[in-house]
């Protein structure tokens, strides 16, 4: 392997006959590094806005949440909701009661989805770092106040310092519905606007939270939830995450479903990952592309060196070592890309960490780019390069006139 390897680095490096050979290779080892930079900086700023979602969603999604199997309400009675209060790795347990619910306000109308709390998400609020404008509380003293999206509160005028309250409607569970009089099957409670949060579009668009005491006198329910929402303490690992999502499935039993982050927003989460693989399989087509360039510079490197084939030849060599130590010298052109590739991506991506030297265009929740750097990304991407430049290597050698 030493022969094959020290030719094929002279083959390299040394002046061709043909200058046309030198500069096609230096292309394709330059082709080949800006296609390997842009899968690690693509690649790394996926991950920072990956990271951004996740976080910005973790002030309204627990990190897990139960959920009754069938039906939209369960009461939170028995052993397993103790044993989830007294679990070490749990931070805080809160109620939730959810509904799409109708909105009236100071001449707006509109639809919603309306979260009711408790006590516990109140004095914790995980959305007081995404409060633009009022304040978290939702009661001043006997009277009940709600937080607003941004979304819902432009669309509907909705603001903290206004006095209107605002009319949750929802239909009565215990009346039959009047064609005559439709308001008649309408059962309403009423909140003041005490805070606007903005987390993302689509929950600032629709999002309503209120004290899940009134929830509940809208539904008609008297100590039913839609959902236990369980967040964990600072530090807690994906393994314990798992463990403790294991451990309380088994503790319910059928007829709940407990969920993580990820099942809780399945269809956005999934979307994120195909839109990352369909960039990283774009980039790599790409690279596929520019490394063809490498097929040609081997090609006509073979043609020229005809003379010292048969120098190898004459000296025993045997047609596998002769091909060998073309394909190494092909395979090289992509390493070389490869590796000047990653310096200047980890480079990139750390200078944009470091001082975030391209902004963020318009009024986002953060004023650079995102970056976050993962090994395993890294070693994709090195792993797939390596490969594309090893298959093109091989191609014009088994095309080539290299035989006895």
């Amino acid at each position: 392997m030493h022969l094959p390897l020290f030719i094929a680095r002279r083959y390299l490096f040394a002046k061709k006959s043909h200058n046309v050979i030198n500069i096609i290779s230096a292309i394709s080892a330059i082709g080949m590094a800006v296609g390997t930079a842009a899968l690690v900086v693509i690649l790394s700023v996926y991950n920072g806005f990956d990271s951004l979602v996740r976080s910005s969603l973790s002030h309204v999604e627990p990190d897990v949440l139960v959920v009754p199997d069938s039906g939209k309400v369960f009461i939170p009675e028995g052993a397993a909701f103790g044993w989830i209060q007294d679990h070490s790795s749990v931070h805080t347990v809160s109620s939730i009661l959810q509904e799409n619910v109708y909105l009236s306000y100071d001449g707006r109308n509109g639809i919603a989805r309306a979260k009711g709390v408790d006590k516990v998400f109140e004095e914790e609020n995980p959305l007081a770092d995404c409060i633009v404008d009022g304040e978290t509380a939702l009661w001043y003293g006997s009277v009940p106040k709600a937080l607003a999206g941004i979304g819902l509160a432009y669309r509907m005028g909705i603001n903290p310092r206004f006095i209107p309250a605002i009319e949750v409607y929802f239909p009565a569970r215990d009346r039959a519905f009047s064609a005559a009089n439709p308001a008649a099957s309408l059962k309403s409670v009423k909140v003041w606007p005490a805070g606007i949060f903005s987390v993302n579009t689509d929950i600032d668009n629709n999002l309503i939270v209120l004290p899940i005491d009134k929830m509940r006198e809208l539904l008609g329910y008297t100590d039913e939830v839609s959902g236990i929402e369980i967040r964990l303490k600072e530090g807690t690992s994906a393994k314990d995450l798992r463990r403790f999502i294991k451990d309380l499935s088994g503790q319910l039993g059928a007829g709940f479903r407990v969920l993580d982050r990820f099942r809780q927003n399945e269809s956005l989460y999934k979307m994120m990952r195909y839109e990352k693989a369909a960039v990283y399989l774009i980039l790599i087509f790409v690279l596929i592309i520019i490394g063809f360039n490498i097929f040609g510079s081997l090609s006509m490197l073979i043609i020229e060196k005809k003379e010292d084939i048969g120098t190898l030849r004459s000296m025993g060599a045997e047609d596998k070592l002769i091909r060998r130590i073309f394909i190494l010298e092909g395979w090289l052109i992509s390493l070389l890309g490869l590796a000047a590739g990653l310096v200047i991506g980890l480079a990139v991506v750390w200078v944009q960490r470091r001082f975030g030297l391209v902004g963020m265009p318009g009024n986002f929740m953060v004023s650079a780019y995102p970056v976050i750097l993962k090994p395993l990304d890294i070693v994709i991407t090195a792993t797939s390069v390596a490969v594309i430049g090893y298959i093109i290597a091989l191609l014009p050698v088994r095309r080539s006139e290299i035989q006895s």
